[in-house]
């Protein structure tokens, strides 16, 4: 078992720097743009750029369907939270309502003489004024007990205005996942049937097209020599998050997956933390919203890289220039160039 660790652990370095030598190297050769491109292979291009707007838009109809499965989870945990409460109440006011009506009895039966008559009559009059006393206490008693009761009835009318008001999130939550799921699965078979009318040799250049779209843009942007000053170290947890991360290295993109055989870009975000034991936001946009931003300039190992303006992708940075992450449906997770896609900016889980 440990040897089959250490040699994992090699490949996964291996990767990440051949990977960084690639990414990082300055001055790759590109063809001109003001080179004209072949007939079929300007269409080919024009269908690598389609199938790439409609994974994008994919992905972000995936991040409002992760939004709302998650909303949903927490709505329908509150409302089985509230439903003990309302059980807890009941049984409370049920005792109460006992416990007043002896209460009610005991003073009837105890009732219809005046006190003073009482007095007279008494063949002690100090028991009686110790009865007095007694009754007094018992009154105070009653009337706590029945402040007590409407208290716990104010409590149930809450709690269940705020089930019934759950139940409207929830089912609102529900029909915006439907609506969002509905959405990925008609962009991703937009995708695949314009990726499925290629044929096997138009197939292999459109991935190579790719590729190198996304190694001009990493060229380009190391070329900037934001890498220069980007030598943080990263702490102990982002450590293991990166360790967790590259242990995924080959398994599927499946939307809305969190593992473990299957994920999708936040969902390999957020599991490589909860690994380094930091819960994180599950969507790449509540992960670009709550969690602390950092100048890309100072980011370290660990951090996350947020893609593109509505926050659509996320990827795990793991040093040199290179990041883990999920692409797209039909691909892997895989080691890709920081600088492959447009950045929107960083964002630090461990600050």
């Amino acid at each position: 078992m440990t040897g089959k660790r250490h040699s994992t652990t090699t490949a996964v370095a291996l990767i990440c720097a051949c990977a960084a030598a690639v990414l990082a190297a300055p001055g790759t050769a590109f063809a001109s743009p003001a080179e004209p491109l072949p007939p079929t292979k300007r269409s080919l291009e024009q269908v690598r750029k389609e199938i790439d707007r409609l994974y994008r838009e994919a992905g972000t109809a995936t991040d409002a369907y992760n939004a709302a499965e998650e909303k949903a989870e927490k709505q329908s945990q509150e409302i089985v939270r509230l439903a003990r409460s309302i059980d807890k109440g009941q049984a409370r006011l049920e005792k109460l309502k006992a416990r007043a009506g002896a209460a009610a009895r005991a003073q009837y039966r105890g009732g219809g003489v005046p006190d003073e008559a009482k007095l007279l009559l008494s063949d002690s009059p100090s028991r009686f004024l110790d009865g007095a006393g007694r009754l007094r206490q018992g009154q105070h008693a009653t009337k706590s007990m029945l402040t007590e009761m409407s208290r716990t009835q104010e409590d149930l009318t809450t709690y269940a205005k705020d089930a019934s008001a759950q139940w409207k999130r929830l089912e609102a939550n529900r029909k915006a996942k439907a609506e969002a799921k509905k959405k990925v699965k008609k962009k991703i078979a937009a995708a695949e049937k314009l990726e499925s009318r290629l044929e096997k040799k138009e197939r292999e250049r459109l991935r190579k097209l790719e590729e190198e779209a996304a190694l001009e843009r990493q060229s380009a942007w190391v070329d900037t020599g934001i890498l220069k000053d980007a030598k943080g170290d990263a702490t102990s947890p982002g450590k293991k998050a990166i360790a967790y991360a590259t242990a995924q290295i080959g398994k599927p993109y499946v939307w809305g997956a969190e593992g473990p055989k299957s994920f999708d870009c936040s969902g390999l975000t957020s599991q490589a933390w909860a690994a380094a034991g930091k819960g994180i936001p599950r969507t790449s946009q509540e992960q670009w919203k709550q969690l602390p931003h950092v100048d890309v300039k100072n980011m370290r190992p660990g951090d996350l890289i947020i893609y593109h303006k509505d926050a659509s992708h996320v990827g795990l940075y793991v040093g040199d220039g290179a990041i883990v992450h999920a692409p797209r449906p039909g691909r892997n997770v895989t080691v890709a160039g920081a600088g492959s896609m447009e950045i929107l900016g960083v964002v630090r889980p461990d600050k």
